[in-house]
């Protein structure tokens, strides 16, 4: 019998005995029969109406605290995400595989979902810039819905918290986590996601996406954001990808930043960045100096290996340079700000990432 996962639409007319749950506010643990028991807050909307109706559509965590989003122990997939509310990077998603101790996703809620600049007033989230992305393992739509595709097995436990780091503020969530309990073949491999940021890049080094990588696995999608540091154009560097004992030399080179996310010529139409969100690739949101308080440009990013995954069997390393121009027709290394969320499957759960950056270290000022 199908199992229920890898469904696309030349499949979805298969039956199957996987069972389909659901995890939100209004069901926080999934289970059957389980939704929509919150009983109606005596002074919230739904005081009238009572048990049953919408009494619990979201959740406010305290500064510090660490909510479980989820905690499935059983075998399965996760096969959507949505979530919307406090959307930033003070928000620190992380999703635990089986019983191992160390996160196989850690990074900034926002960055997950490909919005590495969610500036926002916390006090009306629907305020400050917005940006659209139509994709296929990511969509964000008006206004900061927040939806990922990316299907994650597990074979024993999905432990999935969602940390609050800011040092006073309550802020909110509204999520709805949507999974198959069923069997996962034995070539399934866990999924990742891990951020990174320098701010600012030292002048003349390589920004280092991923790497200490081990084991069989592929390579499934970028995230970039760019704070701009310098006048000109400045996205000559290459993407690099070294696998299963590369030294010096990578087996894959690219050709340059904007070329690495299926653009060309500095994206530049008619002397304007022209931005676009497609299936597999974008360069979605370009926020401009506003000649007063807002001084640098800023990019943000994808690209999705899901037709071209990179398949390594040993370990793997991802690097992007930092180019610009400067005078007589010579490269200048940019000393950018730049962060990035790299994505990937492996065999087996990731033994430790490095160090979550601070508070302060992600902040974007």
């Amino acid at each position: 019998m199908f199992n229920g996962l890898e469904t696309h639409p030349n499949n979805l007319w298969k039956l199957s005995d996987a069972r389909t749950r659901s995890i939100s506010p209004e069901n926080p643990t999934g289970e059957v029969s389980g939704g929509a028991k919150a009983e109606a807050d005596p002074k919230g909307p739904a005081r009238e109406l009572g048990l049953g109706w919408k009494c619990r559509p979201c959740i406010w965590v305290k500064p510090g605290e660490t909510l479980v989003l989820a905690d499935i122990q059983d075998q399965g997939a996760i096969q959507s995400m949505w979530c919307a509310g406090t959307i930033g990077r003070d928000f620190v998603l992380r999703i635990y595989w089986d019983d191992n101790e160390q996160p196989s996703v850690e990074c900034p809620l926002s960055d997950f979902f490909a919005t590495p600049f969610a500036f926002m007033d916390p006090a009306v989230p629907t305020k400050g810039p917005f940006a659209q992305i139509s994709s296929m393992m990511v969509a964000v739509n008006p206004n900061r819905g927040m939806n990922c595709f990316w299907e994650m097995p597990f074979r024993k436990r999905c432990y999935m918290t969602l940390e609050n780091i800011h040092p006073s503020r309550d802020q909110v969530i509204y999520y709805q986590i949507n999974y198959a309990l069923t069997d996962v073949p034995d070539d399934a491999a866990y999924f990742h996601a891990q951020f990174r940021r320098q701010n600012p890049l030292p002048y003349g080094e390589v920004y280092t996406i991923v790497d200490g990588i081990e084991g069989q696995g592929h390579y499934v999608g970028t995230v970039m954001g760019w704070g701009i540091n310098n006048n000109g154009w400045w996205g000559e560097g290459e993407i690099k990808f070294y696998m299963d004992g590369d030294d010096a030399f990578p087996t894959i080179c690219g050709t340059g930043t904007e070329d690495y996310f299926g653009g060309a010529f500095n994206w530049d139409v008619d002397g304007q960045y022209r931005t676009y969100t497609t299936p597999y690739m974008g360069m979605h949101q370009v926020l401009a100096p506003d000649g007063l308080y807002q001084s640098q440009h800023r990019h943000a990013m994808y690209r999705w290996h899901v037709v071209d995954p990179i398949r390594f069997r040993n370990d793997l390393k991802v690097t992007i340079q930092a180019l610009g121009w400067r005078d007589e027709g010579r490269f200048y290394p940019g000393t950018h700000d730049i962060s990035s969320v790299a994505f990937w499957y492996q065999a087996q759960p990731a033994k430790q990432f490095p160090p979550y950056p601070t508070r302060n270290e992600v902040e974007i000022v």
